[in-house]
């Protein structure tokens, strides 16, 4: 066999693990491993951002149920992937990340783009290693690829110098056939069956049960089996953002609209593939009830007994071969025809039907004349003309959402029927992530499409200070023909803009260029833009144009239903630019966490 180069090891050892993307950015040495994995046949998605191209390869695990790959050069091109490292981590999805360094015989001498990136990322990943030499490659990028993917997932790193890089093997090297270096699927555990067997007795003497499902059950694919869980317990379920569409939204059980309800009076959770962080308030009481017995299912050991879970009731086990234990284990029981369910469902309903109350009523306000669209009004005239062209029920949509107001109250508007198919800020409400999503969902679901499946759309609904983080992506998604429709929901600023009027927004951008912001002390006194202003109705809907895609400015509701029905059907990138209230003198409130008051803008 002819000499080969580090590059093409690199590259050929990622073919043997199965890998059909890259995601990433290329410069002096990791130019060659990108071209080398091109001509093997694997897709190299070029970002213009190493953030953005860190967060696609991260999402792209938790798409796929298989490790993202990313690629970058060293120094500021790993302190930049950091981003997605720190994503990849929070929220548990398996990231090998790949990255060029200097030379070793440079090491400490100022070689260029030089960082001891092993010590730096050996705290944030799971398994972090330079090979110290080419016959060390394949071991090193495969144990990588492995470690990020078994047990609790997460990111991996693999240094590759520049002389590794670009060396070559020693004549008669050989590479080893492809069924030798396959890594399969993780194996998986079930739960001890007395832990098992306890959790369906508390669950049968339960007077007011729940399940909660999270992403973990979705990346997990346990759908089938929660399915089933549900429809023949009858117990009332509540999803996390994420973890939306492991049972359809459409469900009867699904209690998302009484969620401080089904949480303060639950006295049985069973907590499949979530963790009781900030999300779930800790599972600690006000919102939970002091007296909840909390059943958390989690591959990760340690995960059992955080917080407020109760740990001699935790099960250690794969998602879905837990539940389809419990499903033998509870028999034919059901919920809704045991003594006491009454009370507790007729609670859940009557919150229910207040919240739903007061969520249509925001909905379905027509816009008065001469008046911003609010963020509620906006998306329901979205939601009702892609269900016209796309039925949720079909789930041929996938949402990727982030920014405060737009990422809090569209979740709740957008019912999905099927999992995996809303991506947002996660665990670690990261912003900035929206454009390498949704990159990253097309080339899970669009790229590489079964015969007999549909392409699906891909419609962000950002937040126009989210928007900014990665908007340059925009021209990638152009570049590899990514036809996203894109809502820049606008309001002028982080959380809430400063002003209703384009002439006192410049009055306010005129103090703060003339260095006159000195307050009276008063609230009404305050001059200058303030730490959360943006540019008066910046016109984001160019991005589109300037790209060969389509552009949308918006003001009212019909010119929002126009820019939707085109969009969704373009074969192109759109942004739509869609201007709403802009909240003028709002609080910043943490809505998610419930303390934020009327009046207050919600992050």
């Amino acid at each position: 066999m002819a000499v080969v180069s580090g590059a093409q090891m690199i590259a050929r050892t990622l073919r043997d693990l199965g890998v059909t993307v890259i995601f990433g950015i290329v410069g002096i040495p990791v130019i060659e491993v990108a071209e080398s994995a091109i001509d093997l046949g694997i897709r190299f998605i070029a970002f213009r951002n190493e953030q953005a191209c860190s967060y696609a390869a991260s999402v792209y695990g938790y798409l796929t149920g298989q490790p993202g790959v990313c690629l970058v050069v060293g120094g500021p091109g790993v302190l930049h992937a950091l981003a997605g490292i720190g994503n990849a981590s929070a929220n548990n999805f398996p990231l090998l990340v790949l990255a060029g360094s200097a030379e070793t015989s440079g090491v400490t001498k100022g070689a260029f783009q030089e960082m001891d990136a092993i010590s730096f990322l050996t705290p944030h990943t799971k398994f972090a290693v330079r090979p110290p030499s080419l016959a060390f490659v394949a071991g090193a990028v495969k144990n990588a690829y492995r470690t990020c993917w078994y047990g609790r997932p997460g990111p991996t790193f693999v240094d590759l110098p520049a002389d590794l890089i670009q060396g070559k093997s020693a004549p008669g090297f050989r590479l080893p056939e492809p069924e030798e270096i396959l890594v399969p699927p993780p194996p998986k555990a079930s739960g001890d069956p007395a832990m098992i067997l306890k959790a369906a007795q508390l669950l049968k003497a339960a007077r007011a049960p729940l399940l909660i499902i999270g992403k973990g059950a979705a990346y997990a694919r346990a759908e089938g089996g929660i399915r089933k869980l549900v429809e023949q317990t009858q117990i009332p379920f509540l999803p996390t953002p994420m973890g939306k569409g492991v049972v359809p939204d459409s469900h009867p059980l699904n209690v998302s609209s009484a969620r401080s309800a089904a949480l303060k009076h639950a006295d049985v959770v069973l907590v499949l593939g979530a963790r009781l962080n900030w999300i779930l308030h800790f599972g600690e009481p006000p919102k939970w009830s002091p007296r909840a017995k909390i059943i958390q299912v989690d591959i990760c050991a340690e995960e059992i007994g955080r917080n407020a879970g109760t740990a001699e009731l935790g099960i250690v086990g794969d998602i879905d071969l837990v539940v389809e234990q419990l499903l033998v284990s509870l028999s034919n029981w059901r919920y809704a025809s045991s003594a006491a369910p009454s009370r507790f469902l007729a609670l859940l309903a009557e919150s229910a039907k207040k919240n739903e109350a007061k969520a249509q009523k925001a909905a379905f306000t027509p816009t008065p004349k001469n008046s911003p669209l609010t963020y509620q009004r906006a998306f329901q005239i979205i939601k009702t003309t892609l269900n016209s062209l796309a039925p949720f029920e079909d789930g041929n949509v996938v949402y990727v959402s982030e920014g405060a107001n737009t990422m809090d109250i569209s979740r709740s508007v957008f019912p999905l029927n099927h999992p995996r198919q809303r991506l947002d800020a996660g665990t670690y409400a990261t912003m900035g992530v929206g454009m390498g999503y949704i990159i990253a969902a097309h080339e899970a679901y669009n790229a590489f499409p079964a015969s007999t499946d549909k392409p699906k759309k891909i419609v962000a609904l950002e937040g126009d200070s989210a928007f900014g983080f990665s908007a340059m992506e925009i021209e990638t998604m152009a570049r590899y023909r990514i036809p996203a429709l894109i809502f820049v929901v606008n309001n002028s600023g982080i959380y809430h803009g400063d002003s209703a009027s384009e002439s006192s927004w410049k009055e306010l951008q005129a103090q703060t260029a003339a260095n006159d912001t000195k307050s009276d002390g008063r609230d009404d006194g305050k001059k200058g833009l303030r730490s959360t202003s943006l540019l008066y109705e910046t016109r984001y809907e160019q991005f589109g144009p300037m790209c060969g895609g389509k552009g949308y400015f918006v003001r009212s509701e019909e010119e929002l239903e126009t820019a939707t029905r085109e969009g969704f059907l373009s074969d192109t990138v759109t942004v739509v630019n869609v201007i709403v209230e802009p909240g003028v003198g709002k609080k910043i409130g943490f809505a998610w966490q419930g303390n934020a008051h009327e009046g207050q803008a919600k992050l």
